[in-house]
């Protein structure tokens, strides 16, 4: 069997099916993981997100999550990043182009994550449709990193409001 190197691309998928020890000490830098308990979010969420992306969804220097999971996978060494976490890259600012009533509809993704659904056509599929100067709001429990790269590198523009409570709303706008 081939030793999967840890880096900040690992999706946690296939971390846990490479080292299953690894689930306690990822859960324990970032809580909000607690979910990977659940065997649907497991199988859906886990496939997707990246070691980069988790560390931000929790709040943690991503070099840090990574060089603690390849210490206790008996990695040697730290990791060679080859790209760092930007902090910057989130809009946690709102924009000038946000207006309350330019909310043309509003996803909850918690109910199709916790069916074991990938909500990112879904959202995609969304924002495309968006008249212009309309904005679309997207509910969550946890930072969902993975669906707003993926959006923001189709271009579209997006705020995150973290309501701390293990709510977040995200709001999209097709440029």
């Amino acid at each position: 069997m081939k030793t999967l190197i840890i880096t900040p691309k690992t999706k946690i998928y296939d971390l846990l099916e490479a080292y299953p020890q690894l689930e306690d000490p990822l859960i324990t830098a970032a809580p909000q993981f607690k979910k990977l308990k659940n065997p649907i979010l497991r199988r859906t969420i886990a496939r997707v997100t990246t070691l980069s992306q988790a560390a931000t969804i929790g709040g943690i220097r991503v070099e840090d999550l990574v060089n603690a999971l390849r210490e206790v996978a008996g990695q040697e060494g730290e990791a060679v990043l080859s790209e760092r976490e930007d902090k910057n890259k989130y809009t946690y600012d709102r924009p000038g182009w946000f207006f309350a009533d330019a909310i043309a509809a509003t996803i909850d993704i918690r109910e199709m994550l916790n069916a074991g659904e990938q909500p990112v056509h879904e959202v995609l599929s969304a924002i495309k449709k968006l008249e212009p100067g309309k904005v679309l709001e997207t509910i969550a429990p946890f930072l969902p990193a993975p669906l707003i790269d993926k959006a923001s590198g189709l271009g579209y523009a997006h705020w995150i409001v973290d309501n701390g409570t293990e709510e977040f709303r995200i709001y999209f706008k097709n440029n």
